[in-house]
């Protein structure tokens, strides 16, 4: 067996590692009526007069925090979606600390379609979904995405821009050698 230089043609050329994301502006929108929820919770709770009446006022600040955090943070958990494709795995990661997350071996996936119309009505909403008779999904907006035949008969989807060229590299990845099994 010979060393080869870069450049030169490789049996094995260097692995790449592609990367896909897609987007959704408009759940700004809902991040900035969190963060209003939560500024209306604040702004009961300091300028309010406690005298009369506190457990609905503490009901009413707490519950405007809370559904502020909660509007805010599920939002923002979902603002856009990072799918990156290496030699071996599939990781997808949401929002901007990448948490929800999933990294799929490519020895658990059988095939891998285009589809240009994955919409949030057809799963129920933005996020991480699972629906019985659909498989699991990441959408974060309407627009074209990835489907995998994963090799227990489950599907996952996700949306991303230029899906076409993820589903290229990753059958590229497949190859013929993918029995469809996992490699354990």
């Amino acid at each position: 067996m010979r060393d080869h230089r870069p450049g030169e043609n490789a049996p094995h050329p260097p692995s790449a590692v592609w990367t896909g994301r897609a987007t959704n502006r408009v759940q700004w929108l809902l991040a900035l009526i969190g963060a209003a929820c939560m500024a209306l919770g604040i702004e009961l709770a300091v300028d309010s007069a406690w005298t009369s009446g506190t457990a609905p006022l503490v009901m009413a600040v707490v519950g405007c925090i809370a559904a502020g955090l909660l509007v805010l943070f599920g939002t923002l958990a979902f603002v856009h979606v990072a799918l990156k494709v290496d030699e071996k795995h599939l990781e997808v990661r949401c929002g901007h600390i990448g948490l929800p997350r999933r990294r799929i071996p490519l020895s658990h996936v059988v095939g891998a379609t285009y589809t240009s119309h994955v919409t949030p009505r057809h799963w129920g909403g933005w996020g991480y979904r699972w629906r019985p008779e659909k498989g699991t999904a990441v959408v974060v907006r309407r627009g074209e995405g990835v489907v995998l035949e994963m090799w227990d008969g489950h599907t996952f989807t996700v949306t991303v821009d230029d899906a076409e060229a993820a589903v290229r590299v990753i059958k590229s990845r497949l190859g013929p050698t993918n029995p469809g099994t996992p490699a354990h």
